[in-house]
């Protein structure tokens, strides 16, 4: 009876797990951005958010640098290979002829930096 209780609490604590993900418990703050959202070289920063300890500020110099790398492999159409302050990226696209939205996701350790952005073509 005992190695029952054992394996089934351990088969809750690893389906609790797998159902948390593994940003269960961390703070995500939301960035206001307001006008600036178009001063940080996509045509539009829609939103911002971060977490795992980064900070807004932490947050638009990402998304700053993300731009920069993101230009200097192509233009506006272009796509950045290579880590931003520490932070490596993805980005998913979706496009029509004149522009396309994108959500990139940076990561580094614990800190996590996603904005989504619009860009006229």
């Amino acid at each position: 009876m005992r190695a029952r209780l054992t394996l089934a609490s351990l088969a809750v604590a690893v389906l609790g797990i797998a159902f948390a993900g593994p940003a269960a418990g961390a703070k995500t703050t939301k960035c206001s951005l307001g006008s600036q959202g178009r001063k940080l070289g996509p045509t539009y920063v829609t939103s911002l958010t971060v977490s795992g300890g980064a900070t807004c500020s932490t947050g638009i110099k990402v998304v700053k640098a993300y731009y920069k790398c993101r230009v200097k492999a192509g233009g506006v159409k272009g796509r950045c290979a290579s880590k931003v302050d520490g932070f490596s990226c993805t980005e998913k696209r979706t496009s029509i002829p004149i522009q396309f939205d994108a959500t990139v996701t940076c990561s580094k350790g614990k800190e996590r930096v996603v904005h989504q952005y619009e860009q006229n073509t």
